[in-house]
């Protein structure tokens, strides 16, 4: 008797765990139930993806969607509609909101806020402070946690512990990976008059790649310590690449698409629209980042989607924020790079699937396999598309990559089955789910 599957997807390039190859996909209850050549199989629906690539679904792991709190910029509904216009599956949204996802209350109140009506799955790291240092063991393994996020640097929000003794007080109760923001607060106070009014270019020169380097040394150091699991986020210097290649049993580490493709020279052009903390730097540090890549030292891509109004980015500089979009130009950028040749599409599957998984745990999500759900991002790596700040989903409607002209683009989102975005245009009502991540399933 021939198998019966809701959805078969037939006929795609499939890149997973075996390589890639022509294969089938058949779908059951939201979960892959078959990979091969289904011919004789039946489905409830069937898609054709003959000259495409079938990729496991994208899993963004540093997203600001700005709700509660700051839903002029960003809401839920809105960041996760560009996901998804992206080809991204799920985000991990971060906990600079107002108010602070410091509490079981915040993340419940932000779990409650989108489920069903977030448009990707998602999960939402808490941020770690003096105050809630003691309880982040047992934060860390609630319902939707992503893990513990921890400011060493100023940035958007208030969340900041800068000193050794405030970062060890939290790492000594973590038992999941703990995400951090690594610049050094103390130097960048220091380098304050480094600034130039109206010069956003002098925005590398006052968080320089010291205060990067400094700070990742002293975590590393402080992870050693208390032997803690780290991730070092949105890795931005050459000299930290350097570094982490020596410290891979305790930290890993996460690139951006605007730290590999942006360089200082671009200040000229985009001008307030590139800032960002940690910021865009000189070629030599773009291309220390991608060195990163191709050597493996780095894990995951995240895109650090953090949208500002365009009229509070046009503020002059140093009174402009810090942030960009980017959640749904991370997948048509980097398959530009792949179309270029800088990194393969296995390696890209690796950094935005297999990566996310393999260093956070996510349960049944980031491969194409048995068992696991159905997240796929459907992507053609031929098509030719331009960037436009129109087709944006966010609510800042604007991105940095306006006008920039790539070769390979998201055709479909999947998630859990359900065809979620195909062609540019959302086909399913939201039915966001909260990720589930296996320590605190065997901690339930």
């Amino acid at each position: 008797m021939a198998a019966t599957f809701d959805l078969i997807l037939t006929g795609g390039t499939v890149v997973n765990q075996d390589g890639k190859g022509v294969r089938d996909v058949g779908v059951k209850g939201g979960r892959i139930a078959a990979i091969g050549d289904l011919g004789r199989a039946s489905a409830g629906e069937t898609v054709d993806c003959t000259g495409l690539h079938v990729l496991p679904g994208v899993v963004d792991s540093q997203v600001h969607f700005r709700e509660p709190g700051l839903e002029h910029k960003e809401d839920l509904e809105t960041g996760s509609r560009a996901a998804v216009l992206g080809g991204v599956t799920a985000v991990f949204e971060m906990p600079n909101t107002n108010p602070l996802t410091t509490s079981e209350a915040a993340l419940a109140d932000k779990v409650r806020r989108s489920t069903g009506r977030m448009h990707c799955d998602f999960a939402f790291w808490v941020g770690g402070t003096r105050e809630n240092a003691s309880d982040v063991g047992e934060l860390e393994r609630l319902p939707g946690a992503a893990g513990i996020k921890v400011f060493m640097g100023s940035s958007t929000g208030d969340l900041l512990v800068e000193d050794d003794e405030g970062v060890a007080s939290i790492l000594r109760n973590t038992r999941r990976r703990a995400a951090f923001h690594s610049e050094d607060e103390f130097r960048l106070r220091e380098r304050l008059g480094e600034r130039i009014a109206g010069d956003p270019s002098s925005h590398p020169v006052w968080r320089d790649e010291i205060a990067a380097l400094t700070c990742t040394e002293r975590l590393v150091r402080i992870a050693r310590q208390t032997r803690a699991r780290i991730h070092v986020l949105h890795i931005s210097t050459a000299e930290e690449i350097a570094f982490l290649e020596r410290h891979k049993d305790v930290a890993t580490c996460e690139a951006t698409p605007h730290h590999l493709t942006f360089t200082a020279e671009d200040y000229a052009r985009l001008g307030t629209l590139l800032q960002m903390n940690p910021p865009v730097r000189a070629e030599r540090h773009r291309d220390g980042v991608w060195h990163g890549i191709a050597q493996g030292i780095v894990d995951v891509l995240g895109s650090d989607h953090a949208p500002h109004t365009l009229e509070e980015k046009q503020k002059p500089y140093p009174s402009s924020p810090s942030g960009m979009t980017g959640v749904q130009t991370l997948v048509p950028v980097m398959l530009d790079h792949v179309n270029a040749g800088r990194l393969t599409i296995e390696r890209f599957v690796d950094l935005t699937s297999h990566g996310p998984q393999r260093i956070f745990g996510m349960a049944r999500k980031g491969r194409i396999a048995a068992g696991y759900d159905a997240d796929f991002t459907i992507v053609d790596l031929r098509r030719r598309g331009t960037i436009t700040n129109a087709q944006q989903g966010s609510k800042a409607g604007w991105t940095p990559h306006d006008g920039r002209t790539v070769t390979g683009w998201p055709v479909g989102t999947v998630i859990r089955g359900r065809r979620v975005m195909w062609e540019g245009e959302i086909v399913t009502p939201s039915q966001g789910r909260a990720v589930e991540f296996s320590e605190a399933v065997a901690a339930a």
